[in-house]
């Protein structure tokens, strides 16, 4: 129940954060989205955290990374509200959040699909590279795409 919850509420941080993303790129602030995001996705790094385990993961590293990148997130959309610098701070670290979240992903999917894993069975073979060098790339694109549209933002609620 606990794995079925923690995939919920990860896969619905993505597509918010997508959502997000797009409205970044168009120039508008979607406020509702955006709590909705932000808070799926620290429930996400939290809930990662609550799976036995004894050595730290990848998946771990990922999640600590995540939860950083979100404080300063926050920190720019709530605290500094979109002054200045902080504009192009908030929406590096949407993104990255959200790529992050994509990342592990990414790793669980070759881990735990069948055909996938057969592919990468250690995920140091070359289509797991490939795949997250793609996802990488799309990730910087949407990055630049996003700053670039949210120079001057229009309030959706």
């Amino acid at each position: 129940m606990f794995t079925l919850i923690h995939v919920v509420i990860s896969v619905l941080g993505i597509i918010a954060g997508l959502v997000v993303v797009g409205g970044l790129m168009a120039g508008v602030r979607l406020d509702g989205w955006t709590t909705f995001f932000l808070v799926t996705t620290i429930l996400t790094n939290l809930t990662g955290f609550g799976f036995p385990f004894t050595r730290v993961l990848p998946s771990h590293e990922a999640g600590v990374i995540s939860l950083v990148v979100l404080a300063i997130c926050l920190a720019a959309r709530y605290w500094k509200q979109l002054e200045d610098g902080w504009r192009a701070t908030y929406v590096i670290s949407a993104v990255a959040a959200l790529y992050l979240n994509v990342f592990v992903l990414v790793v669980q999917l070759f881990s735990k699909t069948p055909a996938l894993a057969q592919l990468a069975p250690t995920q140091s073979e070359a289509p797991f590279a490939v795949t997250q060098a793609i996802v990488l790339g799309v990730f910087v694109w949407l990055g630049w795409a996003a700053v670039r549209g949210f120079r001057t933002a229009k309030l959706i609620r």
